[in-house]
C-alpha cells in the first residue's frame, strides 16, 4: 500500500485500478457492480479500494457525482424488428432501477430527431445511444454535444464518432463457409435491395469465401425486395434456369422462406437436394419454416449491451475511442442445411 501517497491526497479511481492491476473501466465496473467482471477481479478491486479508503461517492450507486442517472435512446424505427433486440440489450445493460431511460422515436425524420435531441439534452441525460434502422451510414449528431454519444447498428458518417455495427461481411463469409463444409459447390445468392450496405457487404463476404475455395456464384446475384414473395419468384427462376444448383444463400430469412416454398413446389428436397441458408435469425420465421431454417444471427442484443457499456465507460471518464467497429455474428444451424435425423 502506498501509505505516503494516500496520506497526502484522497485515492482516485486511477489509483485503485493501478494497484489492482486492471483498467480504469474494469475498476469502475467492479465498484459499481455492473458489467462482465470476474468474481475474483471484483473482489481484488474492492479489497484495494478498501485498503486505499477509496470513497466513490455517487459511483457506488452506479453514477458519477453530478450526473442525473439518465440515458437517452434515440431510434429512427421503433417498430422495426431489428431495433427491439438492440434496445432490449441496452436495457439489460442499464439494469432495472439503476438508470432511467428516455426512449425517443424519430420515425426516420431528421427534424423530429433534432427535436428529440434537444429534449434529451434539456433533461440533462448523461449519454445517448443512437440506433439506426439499417447498416448504411447516417448523419452524425455532431461533435459539440455535451454528453457522449454511441451509434448502434447504423454507423455515423463521421469517423470521429464511435459506431458499433454487425459484421455483415463476416456474416456472408460464414454462410458460404458453412455451405462449403456441407459439401455444396454450386451456390447461388438471392438478396434484397441492392442499395443497402448490408446486402452488398454480405455479398462481398460470400464472394471472398467462394474465391478462396476456387469457386464462383452460380449466375449473377439476384436483388429486389426483402420479402418472401421475392424469395419465391427468384428461387423458382434460379432453380429452373440452373437446375444443378445445390445451395442458395439468402440475404434474409424472409427471402429464404420464399425459396423454401419454391423448392418444395419444384420437387427439390431440402436439404438433401438443396441447402438453403438465411440471414437475421428471425426466430419466428426460422423455427416455423419447413424444414427449420439455418441462419446468420447478427447478435443484436449483444450489440445493444455493448453500446450501453460504451456509454457507461464514457460517463466514467474512459476514452471509448472512435470509428466504426464491426461486432461478431454467429451461425445458427438448423435443418435447411443439415438434415435432422
Amino acid at each position: 500500500m502506498a501509505n505516503g501517497e494516500s496520506a497526502s491526497k484522497a485515492a482516485t479511481l486511477s489509483d485503485v485500478a493501478r494497484l489492482a492491476g486492471v483498467s480504469i473501466a474494469t475498476a469502475s465496473k467492479a465498484l459499481n457492480d455492473r458489467g462482465d467482471v470476474a468474481a475474483a477481479t471484483r473482489a481484488r478491486v474492492l479489497a484495494v479500494a478498501e485498503e486505499l479508503s477509496f470513497t466513490p461517492n455517487a459511483m457506488a450507486r452506479g453514477l458519477l457525482a453530478g450526473r442525473t442517472g439518465t440515458v437517452g435512446l434515440l431510434t429512427s424505427d421503433l417498430e422495426g424488428r431489428f431495433m427491439i433486440p438492440i434496445l432490449m440489450g441496452a436495457e439489460d445493460a442499464f439494469g432495472a432501477g439503476r438508470i432511467n431511460v428516455f426512449l425517443c422515436d424519430a420515425r426516420g425524420d431528421a427534424i423530429r430527431e433534432q427535436h428529440h435531441l434537444k429534449e434529451l439534452l434539456s433533461r440533462r441525460v448523461d449519454g445517448i445511444i443512437v440506433v439506426g434502422r439499417q447498416t448504411d451510414p447516417r448523419p452524425s449528431l455532431g461533435q459539440d454535444l455535451p454528453v457522449p454519444v454511441v451509434y448502434a447498428y447504423a454507423p455515423s458518417d463521421d469517423p470521429r464518432d464511435l459506431s458499433l455495427t454487425p459484421d455483415n461481411y463476416a456474416g456472408g463469409r460464414l454462410a458460404i463457409e458453412h455451405l462449403l463444409a456441407c459439401g455444396r459447390r454450386r451456390i447461388a445468392h438471392i438478396s434484397g435491395e441492392p442499395s443497402y450496405a448490408a446486402a452488398q457487404d454480405r455479398l462481398a463476404g460470400a464472394r471472398a469465401a467462394l474465391s478462396e475455395a476456387g469457386l464462383e456464384l452460380v449466375g449473377e446475384p439476384m436483388f429486389s425486395e426483402w420479402t418472401e414473395h421475392w424469395g419465391r419468384d427468384a428461387g423458382a427462376l434460379l432453380l429452373q434456369r440452373h437446375p444443378d444448383i445445390d445451395a442458395i444463400f439468402c440475404g434474409s430469412d424472409q427471402i429464404a422462406r420464399g425459396v423454401l416454398d419454391s423448392a418444395r413446389d419444384l420437387g427439390r428436397a431440402v436439404p438433401d437436394d438443396l441447402a438453403v441458408i438465411g440471414y437475421d435469425n428471425w426466430e419466428v420465421l426460422a423455427t416455423n419454416a419447413r424444414p427449420e431454417l439455418t441462419s446468420i444471427d447478427a447478435n443484436l442484443q449483444q450489440l445493444g449491451r455493448q453500446a450501453a457499456q460504451r456509454v457507461f465507460d464514457a460517463i466514467d471518464g474512459v476514452d471509448i475511442g472512435e470509428g466504426s467497429h464491426h461486432l461478431p455474428v454467429r451461425l445458427v444451424i438448423r435443418g435447411s442445411t443439415i438434415a435432422r435425423r
